[in-house]
């Protein structure tokens, strides 16, 4: 399943039954913004409107849009996991670091 961006953003996209319509909200900040559309051509018009509008009230606050991640991730694994993909980067000829946020990009393309 592919996901719906624009300009940097995703949208979590559910559909509301009791509304008839789908449902999204920007995914990734702490504000709440939402949006919706009876169908997909609606909902994504709905949604690229939302970011726009979003923007464009950050910019008129003067404050910075949120951006939630820093690109910075720490995990805890198991010493024998850790192990195991320190030298399955090794052998690949990468880092660590890179290693894992190209096997991430991967899983996100599948």
């Amino acid at each position: 399943m592919k996901t719906m961006t624009y300009k940097g953003y995703s949208a979590r996209i559910g559909y509301s039954d009791e509304d008839s319509c789908f449902v999204g909200h920007i995914a990734g900040i702490a504000d709440v913004v939402g949006f919706h559309g009876e169908s997909v051509a609606e909902l994504r018009t709905a949604f690229e409107e939302a970011v726009d509008d979003y923007l464009e009230t950050c910019e008129r606050l003067g404050r910075s849009p949120q951006r939630l991640y820093s690109g910075k991730l720490m995990l805890r694994i198991s010493p024998e996991i850790h192990a195991a993909v320190a030298t399955a980067a090794e052998v690949s000829g990468k880092s660590l670091n890179q290693w894992a946020a190209d096997i991430f990009a991967d899983a996100l393309d599948r």
